[in-house]
């Protein structure tokens, strides 16, 4: 049984050519832009793109500032770490502009960003599964494997 498992979770990590290490950055099925890039990525997430082609409006979120997934995402995209960002994030706040909400797990994440629109998350590509598709994939250097095995 243990076989079949792994041999699932290798097929679908070939099927959408991420190494276990690469975060996911994920949208609604609804998402119809294809033009994703590390710099569109990064100021979705800081807010400074706040709405998409079609007028609507980006709904970034964020796991936790201590999860070790959060950590490699922000590490790896903003070179920085989640609490370097503070500073920037109080700023935006007088501007009126609020940082991405906060979600729980991988898990919550999937669910808000498949039922909600202009919803924009990331997650490991051990928890893809047919409610959300991929739009850009982030490759670290962390080891995020062993992350899998805790659940979503």
């Amino acid at each position: 049984m243990m076989n079949v498992r792994i041999l699932t979770l290798l097929l679908v990590m070939l099927s959408s050519q991420a190494r276990a290490d690469d975060i996911l950055v994920i949208t609604g099925h609804d998402t119809s832009f294809k033009n994703f890039s590390s710099k569109r990525v990064k100021n979705i997430f800081l807010r400074k793109t706040l709405l998409n082609e079609a007028g609507g409006g980006w709904i970034p979120l964020n796991l936790n500032a201590d999860d070790p997934i959060r950590l490699a995402f922000s590490r790896t995209l903003f070179n920085l770490p989640p609490e370097a960002l503070e500073p920037y994030w109080n700023e935006q706040y007088f501007q009126g502009i609020a940082p991405p909400y906060v979600v729980a797990s991988e898990e919550a994440m999937l669910r808000f960003v498949a039922g909600t629109r202009g919803a924009i998350g990331y997650i490991l590509p051990c928890h893809l599964d047919g409610r959300v598709k991929v739009v850009f994939k982030v490759t670290t250097k962390y080891d995020l494997k062993l992350y899998c095995n805790t659940g979503a």
